[in-house]
């Protein structure tokens, strides 16, 4: 690995929250707790809400009170830096921020920032798990789906260690802790796995580890080439997305599109102009993800692999999909031996999506879509997140349809996805 490369992933950590997003400032919005707060509204009774798409902030003592002695003063840990940010560091190595959180203790919502600067002034839920469940409980949600909040598992980041060694046990760290939330919880918090994708024989390792330990699903990047990784055209994934597939645990592109929104906005903008446009174009930008492995043939060798498509939204899923199939007719001719399938085939056989905030798509999307591929998320404790108003929301997009759609998109298909014993 080159030292320039090194350096970049060093940074990655860094970057994952821009630091102007802990300053002070922001607008606090008042939050009638009371009437948020009175849990599944009578319309849904008897199903059980799966919210696809949250963030469990790794707690400050993860990785130390966990870690073997002789990785006890090497693996990661929270410092309150002079600006008065905490952050996770890695001996002196700064490895950014821990995450957003923009739900405030008192459950008020901090607007135009991405986090408070200490994790003590935030929602106790974004970190702990019984007061996480009473959270669930007022907004009306059984399950969720949850992702890391920091950067600090990063694989590009833990390459730039120069300890394989080290970096693997941070990586089977954060994986025994996400098993442990799914246990403690009672089975209602499903934290997705992350991997030492660095190296071949360990990420088969320890996928075969997590699958067994019964976690349900890995989160991936759309381009692990960007780290010096083989991308997934190469056979180096072959073993993993057999295992995947065989197993039914699926695949998750958690924002991680092909694509880098920090470079499309213009010079000028205040952070929360930059951060507008950079968060919409997140979430479109997923349409190359869909892309990459609709044209890349993998979806032929393997017929079974689901993936899930996290925090995207779903009303530009029918443009992409009408994009696509012009596209393969306009440009892959010459590939019909290798793709067997058009783009709507390969969405409904492999693909899942998620809506937060959506109206549109929610209430006029949904067939074309495809009722069976259609999750709900709230993005809790996140900036953008779904609250307060979740129940209220839900009853607005979802109010015009049977039950059956109502039990599909708010249940069943989180469960089909995620193999959830629900």
């Amino acid at each position: 690995m080159a030292d320039n490369d090194a350096k970049e992933m060093a940074s990655n950590a860094r970057k994952y929250w821009s630091a102007e997003g802990y300053t002070e400032g922001g607008v606090i919005r008042e939050v009638d707790y009371a009437s948020q707060s009175g849990g599944l509204n009578p319309m849904f009774e008897g199903i059980k809400i799966v919210d696809t798409d949250t963030h469990i902030t790794e707690a400050p003592d993860l990785f130390t009170s966990r870690a073997p002695a002789k990785f006890k003063d090497k693996v990661p840990y929270v410092k309150l830096d002079t600006d008065g940010v905490e952050r996770w560091y890695v001996g002196d190595r700064n490895f950014g921020s821990m995450g957003g959180n923009v739900i405030r203790k008192d459950n008020n919502k901090l607007l135009g920032r991405l986090a408070f600067p200490k994790l003590e002034q935030a929602h106790p839920g974004g970190h702990r798990i019984k007061e996480r469940l009473q959270a669930m409980d007022d907004m009306g949600v059984y399950a969720q789906i949850g992702f890391q909040n920091s950067g600090v598992t990063q694989a590009g980041s833990l390459m730039s260690l120069g300890d394989p060694e080290l970096a693997l046990a941070i990586v089977q760290m954060y994986n025994d802790a996400s098993a442990e939330y799914q246990q403690v919880s009672g089975q209602r918090i499903f934290n997705m796995a992350h991997l030492p994708f660095w190296d071949q024989k360990e990420l088969e390792k320890e996928a075969r580890r997590c699958i067994d330990m019964g976690l349900k699903g890995f989160v991936l990047p759309d381009t692990p080439e960007r780290v010096g990784v083989p991308s997934f055209m190469h056979d180096y994934w072959t073993p993993f997305l057999e295992m995947c597939e065989a197993s039914g645990t699926p695949l998750n592109f958690h924002l991680n599109a092909a694509i880098d929104p920090n470079t499309l906005t213009w010079e000028g903008f205040g952070f929360e102009q930059t951060l507008s446009v950079v968060a919409t174009m997140f979430s479109i930008g997923n349409a190359a993800t869909l892309g990459n492995w609709m044209v890349s043939g993998r979806l032929d060798r393997h017929p079974k692999l689901k993936i899930g498509l996290i925090e995207s939204g779903a009303g530009w899923v029918p443009f992409a999909l009408e994009a696509l199939e012009h596209q393969f007719n306009e440009m892959l001719p010459i590939k019909k031996g290798l793709l067997h399938k058009r783009p709507f085939e390969y969405f409904a056989d492999h693909f899942w999506v998620t809506f937060w905030f959506e109206k549109i798509a929610p209430k006029q999307l949904l067939e074309t879509i495809g009722v069976d591929k259609v999750m709900f998320e709230t993005d809790f404790p996140h900036p953008t997140s779904l609250y307060p108003g979740v129940q209220e929301h839900l009853v607005d997009v979802l109010g015009g349809y049977d039950r059956t759609i109502q039990k599909k998109v708010l249940q069943d298909n989180a469960v089909k996805l995620y193999n959830l014993p629900i």
